[in-house]
């Protein structure tokens, strides 16, 4: 596919969306998520997710989670089995593909092995066997510790967002990497801080790993105290990570009610814990824009009132149409504009002077190519650009 510079492409990943996705510490409430949201990751997600050991804590989670949901941890109550996941989905679990780790299978290894995992991923979407992929995900081993600066926009960055170039009709999701009890100064939290700094500018969508491995479930930070990938930290300062906050808290909860025993490469089963609740909270919201059915949700009254807006389009990706919504606060001239990727008007959906209020455009895009298309709302004083997705 054709090669487009890197800054272009980051400059129109800025309109991509309204805001990053960072699912963190704040994100592991598994309680907070419903039946239907689950439902419908199941439902619209195809997943292919590349890792080593230490990512092999988010799937050795997820496989926990099944059991522990069933038994009413947390007082979860959802049917059966409702957690469970396998390659193709079958039997109504989620669709991921796990990569072949240290083998020489699909997305085998991790994304600190570069090009290795840029290859993968070329050769894994260009097979026509995976055509059904919307979401790939790659996480780190120990390499984010030398991998920093324009190294990291190099070998990391700058592919991922190439991707997100050249797949418009898939989520890449990035990751930071584990911690390694080198604390707030050490190379670790600063790379995986470039990553987090970038993923918020450039409105990405983040599993934040590091972070997890920061916070205990009750929100107690131990960053600052040298915490290891398993979990170990510095009580008192000296030096020494004489203390483990995933095993205090186990001990004093009870299993299989507060939490629930599974695989945990280089650390303890309540770090699963927490990347799987927070794995799935980041799918739920990820189906959101994959499914057709499902509305947008109504703007305040002091947003209509008092602020001109153009809302995101429904449905996004669409085939043919899609919807366009914008918001007015008085009688105005506006046009409504449509370009392609080049920046190359292709429609005009409305011209002219409009009563302040909520109205509705549709984009048929019936006679037009699958790619990514930009509309634009310009009035006298006001202008905002959002992003659409045509897939045929």
């Amino acid at each position: 596919m054709k090669k487009i510079n890197i800054v272009l492409i980051i400059l129109i990943s800025m309109l991509f969306s309204e805001s990053a996705m960072i699912f963190d510490h704040s994100s592991i409430d598994i309680t907070t998520i419903t039946q239907d949201e689950v439902q419908r990751a199941k439902d619209y997600l195809h997943i292919a997710y590349g890792h080593t050991s230490h990512g092999s804590q988010i799937t050795d989670g997820m496989n926990g989670l099944v059991g522990f949901a069933n038994g009413g941890g947390k007082g979860l109550a959802f049917p059966t089995d409702f957690f469970d996941w396998n390659n193709g989905g079958t039997d109504g679990a989620l669709d991921l593909m796990e990569g072949d780790g240290y083998g020489d299978g699909p997305l085998d290894h991790d994304c600190g092995y570069y090009p290795s995992w840029v290859d993968e991923t070329s050769e894994y979407l260009n097979d026509v066997n995976n055509s059904d992929v919307n979401v790939i995900m790659w996480s780190w081993c120990g390499q984010i510790s030398y991998k920093g600066d324009q190294r990291l926009i190099d070998e990391y960055l700058g592919p991922m967002t190439q991707f997100e170039n050249d797949y418009p009709d898939i989520t890449f999701v990035y990751m930071t990497g584990h911690s390694d009890g080198g604390g707030e100064e050490g190379s670790v939290h600063i790379n995986n801080q470039q990553i987090r700094d970038y993923c918020i500018e450039n409105k990405k969508v983040l599993l934040d790993f590091y972070d997890i491995e920061c916070y205990d479930p009750d929100g107690n930070y131990y960053g600052d105290k040298y915490v290891t990938d398993n979990c170990d930290y510095d009580s008192n300062g000296d030096g020494s990570t004489d203390k483990n906050w995933a095993t205090e808290w186990q001990n004093s909860h009870t299993e299989n009610v507060d939490w629930y025993n599974c695989g945990s490469a280089h650390s303890q089963p309540l770090n699963a814990n927490q990347k799987a609740y927070a794995v799935w909270k980041m799918f739920a919201e990820i189906a959101k824009m994959y499914d057709p059915n499902l509305t947008i949700e109504p703007q305040d009254e002091e947003e209509i009132i008092h602020k001109f807006k153009l809302h995101k389009c429904y449905p996004n990706p669409f085939n043919p149409a899609t919807n366009i919504k914008i918001s007015l606060p008085k009688q105005s001239d506006i046009s409504i504009k449509v370009f392609d990727v080049m920046g190359k008007q292709v429609a005009e959906l409305f011209s002219g002077n409009i009563n302040a209020g909520i109205h509705g455009f549709q984009f048929d895009g019936s006679g037009f190519p699958s790619g990514i298309y930009f509309y634009k709302l310009q009035s006298n004083n006001f202008s905002a650009i959002e992003k659409m997705v045509l897939l045929k």
